[in-house]
């Protein structure tokens, strides 16, 4: 195993005991694993980690609601901002954005799933980007789970 597989595993690792031991809830969890998860692969290929950005991460979870409500992962529904509304309603600035979106039973799942999809790969490893914020809500089984990621002014 290389060094900065090592690294991120431990990361990771860290992150869920860090998680479990001040009591987070599993969406919370899931979260922080796919966050784990991108940037792992990020520097797999060469690149920098993204950084955790709040505001993002909010936007993110208010998509993941409603995606929960509506039983259904899509980028937008009726009634719903934009995305670039919703990123800047949350407070976020940014240059450039893009969203990943997806439901799944697991956060493995969900990152495999984004890796095999050409458009979600490209935005996790797209080199404009510096920051993500990550949203999961559990329904029914079933963790909706919205990436938001942004090149931040």
């Amino acid at each position: 195993m290389r060094i900065g597989a090592r690294l991120a595993a431990l990361t990771m690792v860290g992150m869920m005991s860090w998680c479990s031991a001040y009591g987070q809830t599993a969406t919370l969890r899931a979260e922080q694993e796919l966050f784990a998860s991108v940037n792992q692969v990020r520097r797999a290929q060469g690149l920098s980690p993204l950084r955790w950005d709040e505001s993002l991460a909010a936007a993110a979870r208010r998509h993941a609601e409603a995606m929960a409500e509506h039983g259904s992962a899509r980028h937008g529904f009726e009634g719903e901002p934009s995305l670039s509304a919703r990123v800047k309603q949350a407070g976020a600035h940014f240059s450039w954005l893009s969203e990943n979106v997806t439901q799944g039973p697991s956060p493995q799942f969900i990152h495999t799933q984004f890796m095999k999809s050409p458009p979600h790969r490209a935005n996790i490893l797209d080199r404009d980007m510096d920051s993500i914020g990550v949203g999961v809500v559990e329904q029914g089984g079933q963790l909706f789970a919205v990436e938001d990621l942004s090149q931040a002014r």
